[in-house]
């Protein structure tokens, strides 16, 4: 079994979840500081940074694979093109319609308005419009994101401009500033108008229509701030927020989804309204919290993809919480240096990050006392990186 990129502490969850069940884990990472290469639960580490269609297949036969899966969306993109491809290896994730759909909002934002979910008023700016005009007839604040990243990211990249996963812009002006940057290559980000509450991630592993695990969980903290990976979340019992999973597993069946997926909202408790930000078809970031508590998707990637068993896929689950501990200290930095926050607001969000290490619920993305090494690998690498930094 071949886990594509156990660099991220999703493909280390992979990893950890496949070998504690006797699964025989091959990880590959793009680096030999990937995490995966230092689980107990890896059998051996592959590196290799070539396009997958450059080796898989080789690799496959050579090795005689039962399955592959992918944590990442450019490996998910890849791997399309390589089904019916590797002999008798199961590609564990979509092919390339399934795929497109939830990469594509547009096409998810109707499925799910057809399913009576509410959906952020959105405007797609076009060549031919007067965006300035457009731009001071929203109402604000507005998000700005692209609305499939790797759809645009070689021409990004091609200009020098970075990829921006969300911005926020607070006025017409602002707007129109950030729509700007992008003049030169004629494709512009999706502007959505803001939705208050907090990130709600509902996640589903899918096969034949229904649901065989479910997990949700809150994000508490973020980084950066202003909206990115969740650096401290918690799950939610499955008895809370039941007629909206409901609806994420309608949605999910009505796009034809097989596999993990992870559909997100802004849940506003004044109101009572989910507003769904995105589908993610793939492992999320903060799947190591599922793993917790017990909920092992990877495990049921494998045991339906691969097995063939159906069923549910986990008993009672436990409540715990989980951090990504670097991105939550450098969030907690931004908050420290942020000199228009009040100075109490900025004492209890280091009293939050230093108190929480305390906190019996608490678990984390990477250390695990059952599988250490790939913390300590961690480690060193990090200590290896500072120390090469200061005698350059």
């Amino acid at each position: 079994m071949l886990v594509l990129g156990a660099d991220s502490p999703i493909g280390l969850t992979a990893v950890r979840e496949l070998g504690a069940r006797g699964v025989p884990v091959i990880a590959h990472g793009r680096s030999d500081r990937a995490l995966g290469r230092f689980s107990r639960f890896a059998r051996t580490f592959v590196l290799d940074t070539r396009p997958l269609a450059a080796w898989l297949p080789g690799y496959a036969a050579t090795h005689g694979l039962s399955a592959v899966m992918a944590v990442s969306e450019g490996h998910l993109i890849e791997l399309t093109a390589l089904h019916g491809k590797l002999g008798t290896c199961r590609v564990l994730s979509p092919d390339a319609e399934r795929l497109g759909v939830v990469l594509d909002k547009a096409r998810t934002f109707e499925a799910a308005r057809q399913l009576g979910i509410a959906v952020p008023g959105d405007w797609q700016p076009q060549q031919d419009e007067d965006h300035a005009l457009q731009a001071a007839a929203l109402t604000y604040p507005v998000a700005i994101k692209w609305a499939d990243p790797n759809a645009v990211q070689a021409a990004l990249a091609a200009a020098g401009t970075a990829l921006e996963k969300v911005e926020y812009a607070a006025d017409a002006a602002q707007l129109t500033a950030i729509l700007a940057r992008y003049d030169a290559l004629a494709r512009w980000p999706l502007v959505q108008t803001y939705c208050p509450g907090y990130g709600l991630g509902q996640m589903l592993h899918m096969a034949e229509s229904r649901a065989t695990l479910r997990f949700q969980h809150r994000r508490l903290r973020e980084f950066p701030p202003s909206g990115g990976v969740s650096s401290f979340c918690a799950a939610v019992p499955l008895d809370q927020h039941g007629a909206q999973m409901e609806k994420s597993e309608a949605l999910l069946a009505a796009l034809g989804w097989q596999g993990p997926a992870m559909v997100e909202y802004r849940f506003d408790p004044a109101t009572g309204t989910y507003w769904l930000m995105e589908v993610n078809g793939r492992f999320w970031g903060s799947i190591p919290l599922a793993w917790h508590c017990g909920a092992h998707f990877a495990w049921e990637t494998y045991r339906c993809g691969v097995l063939d068993e159906r069923g549910p896929g986990a008993g009672p689950l436990r409540q715990r919480r989980a951090r990504y501990v670097i991105p939550d200290a450098k969030r907690t930095l931004i908050v420290l240096r942020d000199g228009g926050l009040p100075v109490g607001k900025r004492l209890v969000a280091l009293g939050r990050f230093l108190l929480d290490f305390l906190d019996p619920r608490v678990r984390y993305y990477v250390w695990s006392l059952r599988d250490p090494g790939p913390f300590c690998g961690d480690m060193i690498g990090i200590v290896r990186r500072l120390l090469r930094r200061d005698s350059a």
